[in-house]
């Protein structure tokens, strides 16, 4: 079956942190993928809206959610009645949604070294996070590391190493097990937040459910620019800083903060490919009825 994929909205969430630039890469990645990608990509009409309300969430194919502030990002989200439709769009419709330090956080089933009830979870991830994991604003640091799902622009190949910046930064404490419910095992944890449990919308969200937590990448604790700027021993050899399971990304670090485009690239082509299967399987559900 061929699927014709004529325009595809992907928004940033704008209710605080580095959402412009967010929108910034995104448009230098539609460009890399219209010079080096496929025909039938540079026939694609992007928008990269900013995204405040229920109307333009609806309008979005995907979906980042930006460094920031977490705490901060899901109270005004609220208050502005964002809340459950992010939750819905992540858990429910299962459509794709990529979370960057804060992002992470609020992309997580479960979140430690948090008050009860002060903070909000979408969810979606099927970890713990440890919130502020490398320490104070003044403990951030910048590593660069390979990372085998780079996308290529038109100026960096994917082989050459990634720039990441780690600013109060998440990581992956623990890969949870996946429950239909919520996770609550995690609740009986001393501050630590959960998410609320959402069933999937159809068929193709279901499938998306099944999908195994997936590590994507990790930083050596003995990384020289982490132990030049901590004040604090980190036990084991590695961190978890990126994870991926089924329509959810989230990563520690904030790619928005460079001017490297390629994460953004090879996200965009997971976009591409959720909107295919999307369209497949309306066709095929008209079809049936």
């Amino acid at each position: 079956m061929t699927v014709v994929i004529p325009d595809v909205t992907v928004g940033v969430l704008a209710l605080q942190g580095a959402f412009s630039e967010h929108v910034q890469l995104l448009r230098a990645a539609a460009e890399s993928l219209a010079l080096k990608g496929a025909p039938a990509q540079s026939q694609i009409k992007w928008s990269f809206i900013e995204v405040r309300t229920p109307d333009e969430l609806a309008r979005c194919d995907g979906l980042i959610l930006p460094g920031g502030e977490s705490t901060t990002i899901s109270l005004v989200a609220a208050r502005s009645g964002m809340l459950e439709p992010l939750r819905d769009f992540v858990k429910v419709l299962r459509k794709p949604t990529w979370g960057t330090c804060a992002g992470l956080i609020l992309l997580a089933e479960s979140a430690n070294r948090t008050k009860k009830g002060g903070q909000d979870l979408i969810g979606g991830l099927d970890v713990r996070v440890n919130r502020n994991h490398f320490g104070r604003q003044v403990e951030s640091f910048q590593a660069n590391l390979q990372l085998s799902f780079l996308g290529d622009t038109v100026d960096k190949s994917a082989n050459e190493p990634y720039r990441c910046v780690f600013i109060r930064a998440p990581v992956v404490e623990k890969i949870l097990p996946h429950r239909d419910g919520v996770q609550t095992e995690e609740e009986s944890c001393e501050a630590t937040v959960v998410a609320p449990s959402k069933a999937p919308g159809d068929e193709l969200a279901e499938k998306e459910t099944t999908a195994q937590v997936e590590v994507m990448a990790t930083l050596p604790t003995q990384t020289p620019a982490l132990q030049a700027n901590q004040e604090h021993e980190h036990a084991g050899t590695e961190d978890i800083i990126a994870v991926r399971q089924g329509n959810v990304l989230g990563i520690s670090f904030h790619p928005e903060l460079t001017a490297d485009a390629r994460i953004h690239v090879w996200w965009l082509g997971e976009v591409l490919k959720a909107v295919a299967r999307r369209q497949q399987f309306e066709v095929v559900d008209r079809s049936a009825s």
